[in-house]
């Protein structure tokens, strides 16, 4: 009766020890991915803010280019520079000779 009782016992601690060995080597994965990541942090967010920055600077000139557009609008043109306006004056045709 002893050998049945072995082989068992042998036969849950192999199921015990590829339970724990698995749980071992995804918490061991999990630790090396965990690292990798918080490693490469600092250089992500250092793209990230530059990315921002850059968005930043292009949102700001084109704000400053409608500023100028409106400005300009709301200043209107040069009533003096723009030269004289012509007018309505009727023109004479010569009348048809036969």
């Amino acid at each position: 009766m002893e050998r049945p009782l072995l082989t068992v016992l042998l036969l849950v601690g192999l199921v015990i020890g590829c339970a724990v060995g698995s749980a071992y080597a995804r918490a061991r994965r999990g630790w090396n991915d965990y690292q990798t990541v918080r490693k490469s942090v600092p250089g992500a967010r250092r793209g990230a803010w530059s990315l921002i920055r850059g968005v930043a600077v292009k949102a700001g000139v084109i704000a400053l280019l409608l500023f100028g557009a409106v400005a300009y609008a709301a200043v209107g043109a040069d009533e003096e520079t723009a030269g004289p306006a012509p007018g309505q004056s009727p023109t004479r045709s010569e009348t048809p000779r036969r």
